[in-house]
């Protein structure tokens, strides 16, 4: 699974480094494809029931799922980027809300508590933990923050496929679900909205938008639970290990993955 998320982490560290004012999500989609295809990957999203473009860029209101497109970013925007790959017959995916220029305070404490979730369900994951505790982490941190969980969507496992089981919804009770066992490779992506938590799709089939037109963020990461907890695998710079409900462990990730430190 490393080189196929290896793959996902660079490319995505790159279109984040791309994002401003008056760049369009299609310059961003130009770029992944060239970055993909020079690695001799295959971009798991083209094609894909018919999806056309090679990433998800969502842009504000737009929850997951956007389609790429001659639309300008301006200064204040906010854009989902979703990145995934199939290498040497595995696959790979993540995601990461990227500020176009200065965004006001309240967008970027959504960004903040968005991947801050993300981060606390990764200390959950390791031998023993249930689904719902990845679920539990999510909802209450994103909740006690004022912030909806979108329940439409859910993570998934990954592997020769890009979705298998099981489902990992960002909500639930700890405790319930499916006990994780070492070996199993999880794609865990919190969706969050500033408002409530409806969403509704978009007349091209594809685009997911909050039910009230407020703004939505999506981080997403691709794990690998371990004997002592997580291996996150989509990382910039190389897997990073997170032992199970190690506070300084979700710190040190969520530091690395906002600087971009190469650090393994």
């Amino acid at each position: 699974m490393r080189p196929a998320n290896g793959l996902v982490a660079a490319v995505l560290d790159e279109l984040r480094g791309l994002v401003g004012p008056g760049v369009t999500t299609r310059d961003l989609d130009r770029v992944a494809e060239q970055r993909i295809a020079e690695a001799g990957a295959q971009a798991l999203f083209k094609g894909y029931h018919g999806y056309p473009a090679t990433i998800c860029a969502s842009v504000n209101e737009q929850v997951i799922h956007g389609i790429p497109s001659a639309r300008a970013l301006v200064a204040g925007d906010i854009v989902s980027i979703d990145v995934g790959v199939r290498l040497r017959g595995y696959c790979g995916d993540a995601a990461i809300t990227v500020p176009v220029g200065v965004i006001s305070e309240g967008a970027a404490r959504l960004l903040d508590v968005t991947e801050g979730a993300l981060h606390r369900a990764i200390a959950a994951v390791g031998p023993g933990a249930r689904l719902g505790d990845i679920g539990h982490a999510v909802q209450r941190y994103v909740e006690d923050h004022g912030f909806s969980v979108v329940r439409e969507f859910v993570g998934h496992g990954i592997g020769e496929q890009m979705h298998e089981e099981p489902q990992i919804p960002n909500f639930g009770e700890p405790g319930r679900g499916r006990r994780l066992e070492p070996g199993m490779t999880l794609a865990i992506e919190p969706m969050v909205n500033m408002g409530g938590a409806g969403v509704r799709i978009l007349a091209d089939g594809w685009t997911a938008v909050t039910r009230d037109g407020s703004l939505s963020a999506h981080f997403e990461h691709t794990v690998a639970v371990q004997e002592t907890g997580a291996l996150v695998l989509t990382t910039p710079g190389g897997p990073v290990r997170v032992d199970r409900a190690s506070a300084p462990a979700v710190e040190t990730l969520e530091s690395r993955w906002r600087k971009g430190m190469q650090s393994r």
